[in-house]
């Protein structure tokens, strides 16, 4: 009986330390779990569409504007003396180069994993190239020095961190991201004031810059209604509605007009 007794109030306090730790209205312990984040959105194939168009300009074709880099003898070389503005560039036949389409609006709740591959941002002929560029939020882009003299890239952002980092010939890329989107980030070069360039950082992969032909194209669109954002370093900043039908191209084809 003596050992039975010992074993049974030792029983007994567990019980009761149980039950007290169970009854009505007791707070369960506080989780320290993090919340998911959602799930990255997936277009479905079957019926993703696209957007697709070319941008001209209307008005009287720009003269070229000659650029003075005489401070820096490496430069001229590069461009034979004859280096030109690039802030607005038409074809003869009025197509327009270097503007930044996206979509602006019409994608809310959707959410969109950068892309594992990185963009390039190449300071080459004393220019950066290319002139305007496209990346995702959190998107790495990598910075390379090409010529054989000291450049450096200043972005001045607003929504993200600004920052002015310096690039020897032959050192290794830099490599960075933006965190916030952000359309658009004037670039320059401390070093070469002619030195220009303009990122669109975007929180989803559907955006584009045209080409020399003043053509672009937006694949792998879901169908719905969208607010899409025109830009031009000089003409300036437009809207457009469009609705994408399921598995269909639209066209949006543009005239900006000049000053």
């Amino acid at each position: 009986m003596r050992h039975t007794r010992h074993f049974i109030f030792p029983c007994l306090a567990s019980c009761l330390l149980l039950a007290a730790g169970c009854k009505p209205g007791a707070n369960p312990p506080a989780s320290s779990a993090t919340p998911a984040e959602p799930s990255a959105f997936h277009v479905d194939p079957a019926t993703a569409g696209s957007l697709s168009g070319v941008l001209r300009y209307t008005g009287k074709r720009p003269l070229a504007k000659s650029i003075d880099m005489s401070e820096d003898p490496a430069c001229v070389e590069a461009h034979h003396g004859k280096a030109v503005d690039e802030s607005l560039v038409v074809a003869p036949n009025g197509a327009l180069a270097n503007a930044f389409v996206y979509v602006k609006q019409g994608l809310e709740g959707k959410r969109f994993n950068p892309p594992s591959t990185p963009v390039t941002i190449d300071q080459q002929g004393c220019w950066f190239h290319p002139r305007v560029l496209g990346v995702q939020v959190n998107q790495e882009f990598d910075v390379v020095n090409s010529d054989p003299v000291t450049h450096n890239i200043h972005p001045m952002a607003v929504a993200n961190r600004e920052w002015n980092h310096s690039q020897g010939a032959g050192d290794p890329p830099i490599k960075r991201h933006f965190t916030q989107p952000e359309v658009m980030i004037a670039v320059k070069c401390n070093i070469h004031r002619w030195m220009h360039m303009y990122i669109g950082v975007v929180d989803n992969p559907y955006f584009a810059v045209t080409g020399a032909d003043g053509s672009f194209n937006i694949p792998n669109l879901p169908p719905g209604t969208y607010t899409i954002g025109i830009w031009q370093e000089d003409l300036g900043s437009q809207e457009r509605q469009i609705t994408v039908a399921p598995h269909a191209n639209t066209q949006l084809n543009l005239s900006l007009k000049g000053q």
